[in-house]
């Protein structure tokens, strides 16, 4: 399919084409929103998305030449000169891609006749050269009248002569591709030494120490394999100093044999590591800078890979070669004789070479070598790989063609079944619709951490089907959301799951170009993709087109009513916007399950430590010495008691114990980050560590004793003035925190404080789950009522706030009639009409306080409510003054 914008000769019409079709998508469906009454918080987000999937479309194509001039270039550094780009784009992108075909002709021409040239160089001047040099030994060896010291230089430059054309050779048989390779089982070690045998006898220096089992074979063609060890040991040898000897090492291991040439010279540069290895790739120390190259490539004729590696000593060279074993064998030393004898002789890479292919072979040879398996073609790096980095890379992910679908159902089944009216069972059900289709195809879904995250995750939602009370029902969901992001991804640092957090919304941007790819795999093939778009479109059509006209004519409306009876225009936008919502919500959980990003990259990474101890040690001092004084200012008050409270503040002893409660919080929050900080930057040291056990065991022994002073105080002021859900839920996040510096405190002793994070998390969300347990709201009115049986105080405004879950507690345990006044509100917040009436918002809270009104005889109904809603004001007054009396 062509490219929309393909037309358009300029590539600044056509971003700015792009930019404006993103702005007015974006507009139209924000003024769409708007007309349908349509939350911003839902509009913005969807229309966003939307303009980026206008964007992805328009601009299908544009980039695809660059892209593809990434891959041919990289493929003519393989050698490899046959690509093409091809585009019928006339901007100026097309014209640069015709530009690079130009350039990608000329090198491919020069790159044929170079080889050509060394093919026809070398076959040509063998045979004198080869001539000349038995001249020169007859004439040294003195069967002519030789003149010894001229004759020996001048035979010294012809083996030169020699060994570069045999390389020149050698290197054209490479490129051409000409192999036979001649297997045999061969034993290493003798293999080896007759290899170190010809390379001293030929007058190189060094010397060499073999240090090879014998019980080691091999299967490889003998000739090629001591080609390879004598180049290498040449060039070796030729880099040792005199009085070091070159080590020669191996065995087989893992369905692999190996051998490491190590040299006390001067070794190779890191970055110069994989250069040594190209044709003409010399390193400075003399020699063509073929020999290496050709060793290479032997060995990747074997299927095995030949490098240099970080030498054991930090000096000198260490070069390595792996061959996989798939004939390699330990047999008893007798078992083969040793692999070069005089029926089959190993010719040396200098003087001998395998047999030479004709010229007219040679010249002809003019394919591109074979690929390496270290030059396999790299997939070209999308544009979102440079942006993100390493903290997200993006592998050769799956067709997500099934996450796709997935996570589309899950918009369908929001769209269509989410209640409007109140939260009730479809939310938790889509909540569990939506997590299942980002653990679909999660890579860590078998991992015991991302089990046990989706279950809490599981236990979270499930408040929006048990209880009204919405503060826990929306504290829930979030919970939910964080700790199951945390599962798929597995971050276990405090870094890691904020940053958990931070990826679910760029998951949206950094799986673009898989969700792009998927869309593509599916629309290739069969016709049942056409299928699907055909119907897509002409369903977007009939609600975009139907909807306007909808609202545009009240008779075709009253049409549109008698088909679709339970859908304004309202609810039709709006849930056309909630479908795109969680369809891309979930799929950008989905894709963050399916390639987790490196969401440790920074927790991973210690600071490093303070060079002074007093840079760390003072600040940690200070603040246990400001805690000391406040435990001493509250152990002070509590000798003195009430009376001293009194004389010394002007408060009463509940007002005194509950001051500062949210300050003290805030104080035991901040000691967790204190001993997070102190603990990454002190030293690792004995010294060190034990200063930082002492100061900070003794801050975490002082915060327990605020945390216990806090939850005491919030205990005597709610025995005096009541309880509240708020009061409730602060008791337990002090606790909660309580819990954690515990936790430091035993982790510290024991060493694991790699494990806090993960502790903290789960505590605090089985914390909540507990909450949600024992029905907060419901126990709140319980705890009142008590108190009112005992002091005869009791707040009637404030039950009155509470939502259906405490109905059935304030209707059992108060007069009929002062409940009824109680629970009047109800029928106003929780149980009105529309949501007791509507099966999407079912819920169980919501029923037991319908069946508490109904003991009342307050039966919620539609006739109730507007005849409630029609009376005067505060028909209870008069009972609530009554009961405060």
């Amino acid at each position: 399919m062509s490219a929309p914008l393909e037309a358009v000769s300029s590539l600044k019409v056509k971003l700015g084409l792009l930019v404006a079709a993103s702005v007015v998508t974006a507009v139209l469906l924000t003024l769409l929103g708007s007309a349908a009454d349509v939350s911003s918080l839902l509009v913005l987000p969807v229309s966003v998305a939307l303009a980026l999937g206008v964007t992805q479309l328009l601009a299908a194509g544009m980039v695809e030449p660059l892209r593809r001039m990434t891959e041919v270039s990289r493929a003519m550094a393989r050698g490899d000169y046959t690509g093409r780009v091809r585009t019928t784009a006339t901007d100026e992108v097309g014209q640069l891609a015709a530009a690079f075909n130009r350039m990608a002709e000329d090198l491919a021409t020069v790159d044929r006749e170079r080889r050509d040239l060394i093919a026809t160089v070398s076959h040509e001047l063998r045979t004198p050269l080869t001539a000349m040099t038995a001249l020169l030994e007859n004439l040294a060896d003195g069967v002519v009248t030789p003149d010894s010291e001229h004759l020996g230089a001048a035979l010294d430059q012809a083996q030169r002569l020699a060994r570069l054309v045999d390389d020149l050779l050698q290197l054209s048989r490479l490129e051409a591709g000409v192999v036979d390779l001649d297997r045999q089982d061969l034993r290493l070690r003798p293999l080896v030494e007759e290899s170190v045998t010809q390379v001293t006898s030929a007058g190189r220096p060094g010397t060499f120490q073999v240090s090879l089992p014998d019980d080691v074979v091999v299967a490889g063609d003998p000739a090629r394999l001591q080609q390879l060890l004598v180049n290498v040991l040449d060039n070796a040898g030729r880099h040792a100093p005199a009085d070091t000897p070159v080590l020669v090492t191996g065995g087989a291991e893992d369905e692999v044999w190996w051998l490491e040439v190590t040299d006390d010279g001067g070794g190779v540069a890191p970055e110069d590591r994989d250069r040594v290895f190209e044709r003409f790739g010399t390193d400075g120390a003399g020699g063509t800078g073929l020999g290496l190259a050709v060793a290479r490539w032997v060995a990747q004729l074997h299927g095995g890979t030949l490098r240099f590696l970080d030498p054991p000593a930090g000096r000198g060279a260490r070069l390595r070669l792996e061959v996989p074993a798939a004939a390699t064998r330990t047999q008893p030393a007798d078992a083969f004789h040793a692999p070069a004898t005089s029926a089959s002789p190993t010719p040396s890479p200098v003087l001998d070479t395998p047999p030479e292919t004709s010229m007219e072979t040679s010249m002809a040879t003019t394919a591109p070598p074979p690929a390496r398996p270290s030059d396999a073609p790299a997939r070209p790096q999308p544009a979102l790989d440079g942006l993100f980095g390493r903290f997200w890379p993006e592998p050769a992910l799956p067709s997500g063609l099934p996450t796709v679908v997935a996570a589309a159902v899950a918009g369908l089944v929001a769209g269509f079944a989410l209640s409007f009216t109140a939260v009730g069972i479809t939310w938790t059900l889509v909540a569990l619709a939506c997590g299942a289709a980002a653990l679909l195809t999660a890579r860590r879904r078998r991992e015991p951490w991302t089990l046990a995250c989706t279950g809490l995750a599981v236990l979270l939602v499930l408040p929006m089907t048990l209880l009204d009370a919405w503060w826990i029902q929306m504290l829930g969901l979030l919970a939910a959301t964080a700790v199951f992001l945390c599962g798929v991804t597995g971050a276990r640092t405090m870094p890691g799951i904020v940053l958990s957090g931070l990826a679910w919304p760029l998951a949206s941007l950094r799986g673009l170009p898989w969700f792009g790819r998927s869309l593509r795999i599916a629309g290739t093939g069969t016709r049942t993709p056409a299928l699907v778009r055909t119907l897509v479109w002409s369903l977007l059509g009939l609600g975009v087109f139907g909807t306007i006209f909808a609202s545009a004519n009240p008779v075709f409306g009253s049409w549109v009513d008698q088909l679709v009876p339970n859908l304004t225009f309202n609810d039709l936008v709006g849930r056309a916007f909630l479908a795109c919502f969680v369809f891309a919500a979930t799929l950008a959980a989905a894709y963050l399950a399916h390639n987790p990003a490196d969401v440790e990259t920074m927790g991973d990474r210690r600071p490093a430590p303070l060079a002074n101890r007093f840079e760390w040690l003072v600040p940690v001092l200070v603040v246990d010495a400001v805690f000391l004084a406040f435990i001493a200012a509250q152990a002070r008050a509590l000798i003195g008691g009430r009376d001293y409270i009194e004389q010394t503040t002007g408060l009463t002893y509940a007002d005194f114990v509950h001051q500062g409660f949210g300050q003290l919080t805030l104080a035991t929050a901040l000691t967790v980050l204190v001993v997070w900080v102190a603990s990454r930057r002190a030293g690792d040291a004995s010294e060190d560590r034990r200063w930082l056990f002492g100061s900070v065991g003794l801050l975490c022994v002082l915060t327990l004793l605020v945390v216990a002073s806090a939850l005491r105080g919030m205990s005597v002021y709610q025995d005096a003035y009541g309880f509240t859900t708020l009061r409730l839920f602060v008791d337990v996040f002090e606790g909660w925190l309580g819990f954690v510096v515990l936790a430091i405190m035993v982790a510290g002793a024991l060493g694991r404080g790699r494990w806090l994070p993960r502790i903290a998390l789960v505590s605090g969300a089985v914390a909540l789950v507990g909450i949600a347990a024992i029905n907060p709201e419901a126990w709140v009115a319980e705890r009142n009522l008590d108190r009112y049986d005992a002091t005869g105080s009791l707040d009637l405004r404030y039950l009155e706030t509470l939502s259906a879950d405490a109905a059935p507690v304030i209707a059992a345990r108060l007069p009929k009639d002062v409940a009824g006044c109680v629970l009047r509100t109800l029928t106003y917040n929780s149980l009105r009409p529309e949501a007791v009436e509507d099966a999407r918002a079912w819920n169980l809270g919501r029923v037991r306080g319908e069946d508490a009104l109904r003991t009342l005889g307050l039966i919620p109904s539609r006739t109730a409510y507007e005849a409630e809603a029609a009376q005067p004001a505060d028909e209870c007054a008069g009972v609530r003054a009554d009961f405060a009396e």
